[in-house]
């Protein structure tokens, strides 16, 4: 049989996660205060573990972070497993704007101005 969980547990479980998805959203503690229309306080509070939440404050975390309320409750195994799930879309993410990237760069640097560019790549003069 599992060990009982305590309050003290339930809060720091919760504490982590907050600031898992917090950092996941790239947002600072003012940064979720705003989006979330609590006080700057109050987050630092709940992420310390001095204060609790009411569902409705679960409820506008949940929207300002885009996260299900249940996230919140996740085990740190669980929690690992998001994180990497969420380091692999971002990952995929900069992968897909990189290649983006170098072929706009193709494009505006290596296209039909290139045919009037000598090989050390400086424009050539054109004789009239």
């Amino acid at each position: 049989m599992k060990e009982s969980i305590n309050g003290i547990q339930i809060r720091s479980l919760f504490s982590r996660n907050l600031k898992r998805l917090r950092a996941l959203a790239d947002f600072s503690q003012i940064d979720l205060a705003l989006e979330a229309d609590l006080s700057h306080n109050f987050i630092n509070d709940i992420e310390s573990g001095k204060k609790w939440i009411s569902p409705e404050t679960l409820g506008k975390l949940s929207t300002a972070l885009k996260a299900e309320p249940h996230d919140f409750f996740l085990p740190d195994s669980k929690g690992n497993e998001q994180t990497a799930e969420m380091l692999s879309l971002y990952i995929d993410d900069i992968e897909k704007t990189h290649i983006k990237m170098v072929a706009d760069f193709r494009k505006r640097y290596l296209s039909e101005d290139s045919n009037d560019r000598g090989s050390s790549g400086k424009k050539k003069k054109k004789n009239n």
